[in-house]
């Protein structure tokens, strides 16, 4: 009998080797390499001469394609898809345990085949009867005619999506699909591979939109190598706390779509429901008069949304080096801030512990918060609030200055219809083009100008 041959292959990235090694030398990851069983399924090496080649064209010479969005009926989602997803695409959705992923899909295969759309709902995971409760209690109106099939070997399914044509399949999930000519356990990374490199291609063949639930590592990365997300044409991440009722849809990739679009949900006893005003829902229980706490309008994707940010500083009473915790933002950028408040402004705060938190989960990237934060923490150091109805934006350099931020009227308009009377903004935002814009809308928002931070904590801290 002859001895299985193996290949360690890497999950960050796909890097192939034949022998273990600690650290992958493509992606510098330390513990990521994986042994795999090489199968006698792979197609054996031709050479490059004695393939057909494809149909080569010239550019000008292609039929445009008519571009053809299908809504799903949930509007954050189709907001997160760029207004609906495209035909002949893969999207691929990942996110913890039990948040919600399952649930999304079967609403949007149920809103769809309402809307006369041909639909396939492929489970692994679940038997035909678990699907129809879980429909029966999500849709409330009788169930339209939604194809399902509890199927994991992969040439099945195929079989059922070339005999029934359907428009839309949703495979929940990708990790339980299983192609028997390979020697490897489903969920392995070879299968996860080949299973979505063959997906792909029936997709850009047939036209037909594929939804892949994917499973998530322990770090929160989807598992399997990073190769996949290369692969399809729009990843999603479904976000939030277990035990809490709103969910975050957020795009990180989007071939038809603007990237960084997030989606905001509510879990409700009847499935998922769209938040049609997100910065309410997230200031809806700002405190009023306490200290370390500031609010900042964010643009995620192409909506501003207000957020609040709080800060905690206590002296640090067990010796060693000071504790510096953040939730829901970048922690470097957070030390940076603490090194220019220490430096800039004469903040003592060598020996504090300093906490940062965005209220509500959501994760904030842009440095346009970067004010927000720096007075959080000021105002908490001093024990003094900050401005009642006063919002703040700006991105800090290292020199102490307020850098401008884009997208200044819409974050205003935001603002003003949350019913914030005064906003701090970069001093280089404040004239040309956006002032005139400002005066003519008639915002009802007093715009406060700075240059420094120094200048920012003198208007916006209670004395």
């Amino acid at each position: 009998m002859s001895k299985k041959k193996s290949v360690f292959i890497c999950r960050q990235c796909g890097y192939e080797a034949y022998k273990w090694l600690g650290r992958c030398p493509n992606c510098q990851g330390w513990s990521t390499m994986q042994e795999e069983i090489l199968s006698d399924g792979f197609a054996k090496n031709v050479p490059i001469l004695e393939e057909a080649a494809g149909d080569l064209k010239r550019l000008d010479e292609i039929e445009s394609l008519a571009e053809s969005r299908f809504l799903t009926g949930i509007n954050e989602l189709d907001r997160v898809l760029g207004g609906g997803a495209v035909a002949g695409t893969v999207i691929l959705v990942g996110g913890d345990p039990g948040i919600g992923k399952s649930t999304l899909l079967l609403q949007a295969a149920l809103g769809l085949a309402s809307r006369e759309k041909e639909v396939l709902y492929v489970t692994g995971e679940e038997s035909l009867g678990q699907i129809k409760m879980r429909a029966a209690r999500l849709c409330s109106l009788p169930v339209p005619p939604l194809k399902v099939l509890a199927e994991t070997e992969y040439s099945r399914v195929v079989s059922h999506i070339v005999k029934h044509h359907p428009q839309v399949v949703i495979i929940d999930s990708v990790q339980t699909m299983i192609k028997s000519e390979l020697n490897n356990v489903p969920g392995s990374i070879v299968q996860i591979r080949e299973i979505t490199a063959s997906l792909v291609q029936l997709a850009k063949k047939k036209q037909i939109i594929f939804f892949l639930v994917g499973h998530v590592t322990k770090e929160g990365t989807l598992a399997g190598p990073r190769l996949l997300e290369h692969m399809v044409d729009c990843v999603l991440y479904f976000e939030g706390e277990r035990y809490q009722n709103f969910r975050i849809l957020r795009g990180v990739k989007n071939r038809f779509g603007a990237t960084n679009e997030i989606g905001i949900f509510t879990m409700e006893s009847d499935g998922l429901q769209d938040v049609q005003n997100p910065s309410a829902l997230f200031l809806s229980r700002q405190p009023s008069g306490i200290a370390g706490s500031a609010v900042v309008p964010s643009m995620e994707g192409s909506r501003p949304l207000l957020v609040e940010i709080q800060g905690l500083v206590t002296p640090s009473y067990f010796g060693g080096t000071p504790r510096r915790t953040s939730t829901g933002l970048d922690p470097n950028r957070v030390a940076i801030i603490i090194a220019v408040l220490e430096k800039r402004a004469g903040l003592q705060l060598y020996d504090c512990d300093i906490f940062i938190n965005v209220v509500g989960g959501v994760r904030i990237i842009e440095p346009a918060v970067d004010l927000g934060v720096a007075l959080c923490i000021a105002s908490s150091f001093r024990d003094k609030p900050v401005q009642t109805g006063m919002m703040v934006v700006g991105e800090i350099g290292l020199t102490g200055e307020v850098r401008p931020v884009s997208r200044v009227e819409e974050r205003l308009k935001e603002g003003e219809k949350m019913g914030f009377n005064h906003c701090i903004l970069p001093r280089d935002n404040i004239g040309g083009t956006v002032i005139s814009k400002v005066k003519k809308e008639k915002l009802d928002l007093g715009i406060l100008e700075v240059a420094t931070l120094a200048e920012a904590l003198d208007l916006a801290i209670v004395r």
